[in-house]
């Protein structure tokens, strides 16, 4: 019997592990294959890695700031990176080398596309331009200029013919890409337009933004032909590969619509969090998220999901059939060669913005493939010599782990593990045991190609310093890597502690550490007790008396979850607990500062300025108020808090982003008060 439950789960957390050293800022999967992972963060590196197994294939180094985005084209054999300072390197993954240095853009890069038939990278920038590049050229052969806030998504159609943009302005556009100019323009969604994809075969594409909607085009008429909504933002669309039905990924659930007419067919509970990116292979469907350090995979099995109005059941029997004489969507024509760069666009290249060749050379010399895996490099990326006389063998699918195995109880204060519920495994880190650095050979030379045995690499030509052999870290070493004793130690110089002295003084704080943890899990058990006696007014009043950030943040990201757990009083409670967070500086409590605000200002501001603006009742009427002072003190404290944010507002990066979007929530305040 268990073997037979297990083979009818439908989604689970295929794998969860480290990926960098420090926070991970985005996280992209192949299309072709569904198969290879890639992940940018802090620390300036972009890892490969292959979906399923714990080891880094291969780090990518050339980026002085935070990696922003990645992006594989169609074949997987190039990579697209970009970083916060607006520097874009485009890499071979086979040969294991830098392609080009792009200038970028003057600000963060926030998404890419490859052009589907041509040596063609888009990207999309927070300095509101798109710009279209030949990877073969410097400088932009094309700048697309319509967008009045930043750039979240760019896509190709699939004859590479039109580009479709979205961004925070809530606009979806659509470009002629040798006119760059605009064809038309969506304007129904009312917040951010986070993901954007056409249809495989039809004149039709999807968008999916912040405010719940997925809504679907008709390229043909300009007009939309569904509409559907959710209470989560919209993270991910893709269409599944016949164009059946569309996939859109929101905060933990994954959700299957049909439209003409506009239904949804299925809805699958994933807990995957900020979901980053989606993939088809085999049946199916693969997920990415990542947070903080850590990076999860996440696999549905789409065998299990409803696609078609036939599958749906009952629910969907009511919906309208469409006419039997309807006239079937336009299909792409696509070409059989790349598009093609007109004099007129040579011309158009802007010369200002390329940089030098010493400059080149410097991003050249710094940038740099490190091989960690050298078997698994040697398997997904190096060419085969010989051509197979038969098709490529499909990966086999994942397999479901058995429905009945305990999972690791890693979810949140007040949460319990549900039955059926994804399985959560433990974090991995995992250090790589052979680092290689390859540098990019003179111009003129080739590149050598990976070794069969594995590093050291061959050494460059003899004009160039030689770099340094490879550090190889025996698999049964005693000491710790990445780890230095000294950072431990007190600060007393010149005295040579025994073995000693440095355990006892390593296991001080150790037990300090524990202490505090401790304390914090008596805390959170107290409100949790409090909370199931008293309900969630009072646990946030006791988790403020215990005068502890931390407390406030873990049940505050509770009921962030469900925005039906908020009250008014709870509002009043929490409002000044906000404004402590939101000037914090650890980057989780001003995250759920500006979460617990954003719900607030959505779902309460209306009310509040409703009871300030009403005029006074007739008799005594105690419990209005009391609503009315109530909106008094909430007012009062949207006020200070529009006075913190507008004075981060101007910052720059992710934190000046996120300031930016309270700043435009909270200009309500400006009109009204």
């Amino acid at each position: 019997m268990a073997a037979a439950a297990g083979t009818t789960k439908i989604s689970w957390r295929l794998q969860e592990f480290e990926a960098h050293a420090s926070r991970v800022c985005c996280a992209s999967l192949g299309k072709s294959t569904g198969r290879l992972l890639a992940s940018g963060g802090e620390d300036c590196k972009v890892n490969i890695w292959s979906v399923s197994k714990a080891n880094c294939i291969m780090s990518l180094c050339g980026h002085k700031k935070a990696v922003e985005v990645v992006h594989f084209s169609a074949s997987e054999e190039q990579l697209a990176t970009g970083s916060q300072s607006g520097s874009i390197l485009v890499w071979d993954l086979e040969a294991a080398k830098m392609l080009r240095t792009l200038p970028g853009h003057k600000s963060s890069i926030t998404s890419f596309g490859f052009h589907p038939f041509g040596d063609f990278l888009v990207s999309g920038s927070t300095d509101t331009n798109i710009k279209m590049w030949d990877l073969r050229r410097k400088g932009p052969i094309y700048r697309y200029k319509g967008h009045t806030a930043a750039v979240r998504s760019v896509a190709f159609s699939p004859d590479g013919k039109w580009l479709a943009s979205a961004g925070d302005d809530c606009t979806v556009k659509l470009w002629d890409l040798k006119q760059a100019k605009t064809i038309t323009e969506f304007t129904a969604h009312t917040a951010t337009v986070a993901a954007i994809k056409f249809h495989p075969n039809e004149y039709l594409l999807a968008s999916g933004g912040a405010d719940g909607w997925v809504r679907l085009w008709d390229l043909e008429k300009f007009c939309q032909v569904g509409a559907l909504q959710d209470t989560a933002a919209v993270r991910c669309v893709t269409f599944s590969a016949d164009g059946s039905c569309l996939f859109s990924g929101h905060a933990d659930v994954l959700r299957v619509c049909a439209w003409e007419p506009e239904r949804w067919l299925d809805a699958v509970t994933v807990g995957w969090g900020p979901l980053a990116d989606l993939a088809l292979c085999n049946q199916q469907l693969m997920g990415v998220s990542h947070q903080l350090s850590g990076v999860s995979t996440y696999v549905v099995d789409l065998k299990h999901v409803k696609r078609s109005a036939d599958a749906a059941g009952a629910d969907d029997e009511a919906a309208p059939a469409p006419p039997a004489d309807a006239k079937l969507r336009r299909s792409y024509q696509r070409p059989s060669q790349g598009l093609k760069r007109s004099a007129e666009a040579e011309r158009r290249s802007p010369e200002g913005e390329r940089r030098s060749a010493s400059e080149d050379e410097a991003d050249e010399k710094v940038s740099s493939a490190e091989i960690h895996n050298a078997q698994d490099y040697r398997e997904i990326f190096q060419p085969r010599n010989a051509i197979s006389r038969t098709p490529p063998r499909m990966p086999e699918p994942f397999r479901a782990p058995p429905q009945d195995e305990p999972p690791v109880n890693n979810s949140p204060l007040f949460l319990h593990q549900q039955p059926g519920s994804p399985l959560v495994t433990r974090i991995q880190r995992v250090e790589p045991t052979v680092m290689a650095c390859v540098t990019r050979p003179a111009a003129g030379q080739p590149l050598p190609a990976p070794p069969a045995a594995g590093p050291p690499f061959p050494a460059p030509p003899a004009s160039e310093p030689a770099p340094p052999p490879p550090q190889i870290f025996p698999v049964g070493r005693h000491e710790p890597s990445g780890l230095n004793v000294a950072d431990f130690l007190s600060g007393r110089r010149g005295v040579i502690l025994s073995e000693n002295e440095v355990l006892n003084h390593i296991r001080n704080g150790h037990k300090t550490m524990c202490v505090v943890l401790a304390n914090r899990h008596k805390n959170l058990q107290s409100v949790r007790d409090v909370w199931g006696r008293h309900g969630i007014k009072s646990a946030l009043d006791a988790a403020v008396a215990m005068d502890d950030l931390s407390i406030v943040v873990d049940v505050l990201n509770i009921i962030n979850v469900q925005p039906s757990l908020w009250k008014l009083d709870v509002c009043a409670s929490s409002l000044p607990q906000i404004d402590k967070l939101l000037q914090s500086k650890y980057e989780s409590y001003m995250q759920c500062g500006c979460t617990s605000l954003k719900i607030i200002m959505k779902y309460f501001w209306p009310l509040i300025w409703d009871m300030l603006r009403a005029g006074p009742s007739v008799g005594v009427d105690v419990t209005r108020e009391e609503r009315q002072q109530k909106c008094r003190v909430c007012c009062k404290q949207l006020q200070n808090i529009n006075n913190v944010v507008k004075s981060k507002a101007a910052q720059v990066g992710r934190h000046g982003c996120a300031f930016g979007e309270l700043r435009m929530l909270l200009a309500q305040l400006d009109q009204h008060l």
